[in-house]
């Protein structure tokens, strides 16, 4: 079974450049999953990155879509 999340970055220290990107993409409501595959890290390093840094990823009862109606 193919792996789903990337981990391109796994083990390897977050760069300032990184966390800015983090920082815009959570700030623009971007799905964890889609943030995971654009840093190269797990989801669960996603989370961790963002809570560490206090960083608030997307609320989960806003669409990242935006007004779907």
């Amino acid at each position: 079974m193919p792996e789903t999340t990337s981990s391109r970055n796994s083990g390897r220290d977050w760069t300032e450049d990184e966390v800015a990107q983090l920082r815009e993409l959570a700030g623009g409501n971007t799905p964890v999953g889609v943030i995971s595959v654009r840093l190269g890290r797990t989801e669960d390093a996603i989370r961790s990155k963002a809570q560490a840094e206090g960083i608030s990823l997307s609320p989960p009862n806003r669409s990242p879509y935006g007004d779907m109606s």
